[in-house]
Formats: C-alpha cells, sequence, structure tokens
C-alpha cells in the first residue's frame, strides 16, 4: 500500500487510503471556515481559532490511528470527521462573538447538525461493523469539545459560571493525572448518554437567547446539576473498587468518545 508522509511535527507514515479520509475531514474543516468567513466576514483571529481546532482534531486522530496501524478511516470516523468541521466553525463564531454579536440564525443550526450527527455516526459503526474503542473516544472528545466550545457562549449570556459543563470532562482527566485509577473504565451507563445529551441540547437553547435569561439560566443550572450527578456516579463506582486490581486506560487522544 503506498504511505503518506504526514508533516505537521506528527512524523508518521499513513496509508493512501486513511490519508485521504482525513484529507476529506481537513477540506471539509476547510469549506465550513471559508463559508462563515465569507458569508459572515468573520474576524482572521476567528478563522484562525477554527483552524487550529480543526487540525488539532485531525492531528490527534492521525496519531491515535497511526499507533494502531489503521490503513483505512473508518466509515463511522468520517461521520465524526465532519462534525469535527462543524465543530471548527461553531469554535470561530464563538471567539467571533467576543468582538461582535453572533448570527444565530446561522449558528444555532450548525450546532443542531453536530448535535443530530451524534447519533449518526454510533449507527454507521455498529451498521459497518466499524466500531472501535478509538473510534469511539474521538467521539466522545469532539461531543466534549462542542460542549465546552457553546459553554463559553452560553457563559457570555447567563453568566460564566456554565463553564463548569464544558469544563467537567477536562478537569475528571486532569485528575486521572494524579489519580490515575479514576481513569478506568466504568460499565456503561444509559443514563449518562441521556445527561451527555441534555447538555448540549441545553446549551444550544440557551445560545438561541429565544428564552428570558432567568429561565435560560435555571435551565443551565439543572443540566449542570444532572452532569454533576453523572460524574458523582462514575467517581462513587470507582472509589468502590479503589484498592482491586483496576487497570487505567491509557487515551490515544487528549480531550473527550461517545457519551459521558
Amino acid at each position: 500500500m503506498r504511505s503518506v508522509r504526514v508533516g505537521l511535527g506528527l512524523g508518521l507514515e499513513l496509508g493512501s487510503g486513511l490519508a485521504a479520509g482525513l484529507g476529506l475531514g481537513l477540506a471539509a474543516a476547510a469549506v465550513v471556515l471559508a463559508a462563515l468567513a465569507l458569508g459572515l466576514g468573520l474576524s482572521l483571529p476567528a478563522c484562525v481559532v477554527g483552524v487550529l481546532v480543526g487540525l488539532t482534531a485531525v492531528g490527534l486522530l492521525v496519531r491515535g490511528l497511526s499507533r494502531r496501524g489503521v490503513g483505512r478511516l473508518p466509515p463511522a470516523d468520517r461521520v465524526t470527521l465532519l462534525r469535527t468541521a462543524l465543530v471548527a466553525g461553531v469554535a470561530a463564531m464563538v471567539a467571533d462573538s467576543f468582538v461582535r454579536p453572533v448570527d444565530v440564525g446561522v449558528f444555532v443550526p450548525i450546532v443542531a447538525v453536530a448535535l443530530a450527527l451524534d447519533a449518526v455516526d454510533g449507527r454507521v459503526a455498529r451498521r459497518t461493523g466499524s466500531a472501535s474503542a478509538l473510534g469511539a473516544r474521538f467521539d466522545m472528545e469532539i461531543d466534549a469539545l462542542l460542549i465546552l466550545t457553546l459553554s463559553v457562549y452560553a457563559g457570555g449570556l447567563v453568566g460564566y459560571w456554565v463553564l463548569m459543563i464544558g469544563a467537567a470532562r477536562y478537569l475528571l482527566l486532569g485528575a486521572t493525572r494524579l489519580v490515575p485509577w479514576l481513569g478506568a473504565p466504568t460499565p456503561p451507563r444509559y443514563w449518562a448518554k441521556v445527561v451527555a445529551a441534555v447538555q448540549g441540547i441545553v446549551l444550544t437553547v440557551v445560545a438561541s437567547d429565544l428564552l428570558p435569561r432567568p429561565v435560560a439560566a435555571t435551565l443551565a443550572a439543572i443540566a449542570f446539576g444532572l452532569l454533576v450527578e453523572s460524574f458523582a456516579h462514575q467517581v462513587r463506582w470507582l472509589v468502590s473498587r479503589h484498592g482491586r486490581p483496576v487497570v487505567a486506560s491509557r487515551p490515544e487522544l487528549a480531550g473527550a468518545g461517545r457519551g459521558v
């Protein structure tokens, strides 16, 4: 199989099929950012933020796939890369919101599509038999990045305490550096997936600014309460098994896979 050298400091040799798939992901991000820049007149710093988000996400996926010797980008990961392109656009618009108002009529639909596609990549993975731990982790990281970006924007509307919603995943990851067993696998929990979906939906509603600010803030507080409960349940389960031979997970990607 013909290989392609990947730069950007990664120093990796990728199969041509994988390189083509990742190239499509970068191209999708470029198209989204170019459309927003031309259509909305995004500032240069905002575009730079979007580019950095896209490059970082794709670069981390490249590293993870290369380490596992994957020669072709799985179908589900192609969908997640499309979501990555949309998240890069969302990040650019949020960065631009610090200098001028966001066009909510564009912002909210892009976020809604990015959230909706979260249900698509999982189905594609199951139907094509291409589900993998790495793909699930990449999906989770993109979810977390979108939630973090939305919480930054929502913070400007109802208070920056909302950043705790976006930061929760990363705080837990940081805690695993000090207490490795906090990164150990936990049993699947459907409620955790529901809570994760609620965060995105509530933050999108807040971002739409259609509700009175006190009502929006109350909804965000409820969503945050559910998130705290979900993380607390996970930590309690791990604490109950602390002292047993638990093997901590070693993430291929830095950041947040499918579910909370």
